[in-house]
């Protein structure tokens, strides 16, 4: 669950300032990356655990309504819900936030609960994981989707070391430009971004891993998918008001998988998945501004539809 503060500034260490707003949202990286495949017309079963508390009955009550299937949520009867501490600072610079995570239930979850993957995970087009999760988790389900063939997108966040055997069962990896810095060892700049020569090197050392797709999110500057073979950008879609950059990079996973595992080009789900963040950062909160693929394919046509990409969103339907 996100607590969201929004200031003018954020406090200094030792400083109490006033607020304009505060709100809760459903969110968490799992669930937003969820629920957003699922608006966008993916079939999607959520596995994780939340707290016995009304929290985790709001949070699984907001997949439920989203389309998303929660047989596989677990209860926990000893930690709460977990909940995301989130300060928005709305000032001269623009929208930027700060967040903190307190786990809870999530940690909670553990390999033996997956054990019916093992079994069930070929029935699947593709599994997106995050960092949320014990990393034992994380690793016991990137083996058992390496081992069947089937896709894995991981996004490194919160960041996190990685083994290089978690690595090498990657099929897709989406750091943004801190993430990307972190796993690397490639320095970024005073603001937290990558040169083009930077990224083009923090990817290459992440492939040389195992990881045949890295795909670094630029905030305004867009996104670049990197391949052994090359790398190619597609640019941020420019929206009149920014409100709340909370979960625009879940929504950007969300819809790159769904877009993928119903069949597009990389290419073609990259640009489903700009489209569909830029939509996000104009709403609050972080699953109640996910959008639907009603709401995408508007803005791709109002944005020129490049390619026809909105005949090819046919396959999401």
């Amino acid at each position: 669950m996100d607590l969201v503060a929004t200031a003018e500034r954020a406090p200094e260490l030792g400083e109490t300032v006033i607020g304009t707003s505060f709100r809760t949202a459903p969110g968490g990286k799992g669930a937003n990356q969820a629920v957003q495949a699922a608006r966008l017309g993916a079939e999607v079963h959520m596995v994780g655990c939340v707290g016995n508390d009304s929290f985790g009955t709001e949070l699984l009550g907001a997949l439920s309504s989203s389309g998303v299937d929660t047989i596989h949520v677990k209860i926990s009867k000893e930690h709460p819900s977990a909940v995301g501490h989130i300060q928005i600072q709305n000032g001269e610079g623009g929208v930027q936030n700060r967040i903190i995570v307190a786990p809870g239930a999530n940690y909670d979850l553990e390999p033996a609960d997956l054990a019916w993957l093992e079994d069930s995970i070929k029935a699947y087009d593709m599994v997106i994981m995050q960092l949320e999760l014990k990393m034992d988790v994380t690793e016991y389900v990137a083996g058992i989707a390496h081992k069947a063939g089937v896709p894995l997108m991981l996004n490194p966040a919160p960041a996190a070391p990685l083994s290089d055997k978690l690595l090498s069962c990657v099929s897709f990896l989406s750091p943004n430009e801190t993430e990307a810095g972190l796993l690397s060892g490639v320095h970024t700049d005073a603001e937290g971004r990558l040169s083009d020569d930077a990224l083009a090197a923090a990817a290459k050392v992440l492939m040389q891993k195992g990881v045949p797709h890295v795909i670094i999110t630029l905030g305004d500057r867009g996104a670049a998918i990197c391949t052994q073979a090359s790398i190619k950008r597609v640019p941020c879609v420019k929206m009149t008001e920014v409100k709340d950059p909370t979960a625009a990079g879940d929504s950007f996973v969300g819809a790159f998988c769904a877009g993928y595992a119903a069949g597009l080009p990389t290419e073609e789900a990259l640009q489903l998945a700009v489209h569909t963040a830029a939509i996000t950062v104009c709403g609050y909160g972080a699953i109640p501004s996910l959008p639907t693929l009603d709401q995408v394919e508007q803005l791709i046509r109002e944005r020129g539809d490049v390619d026809g990409l909105t005949d090819k969103l046919n396959v999401l339907k």
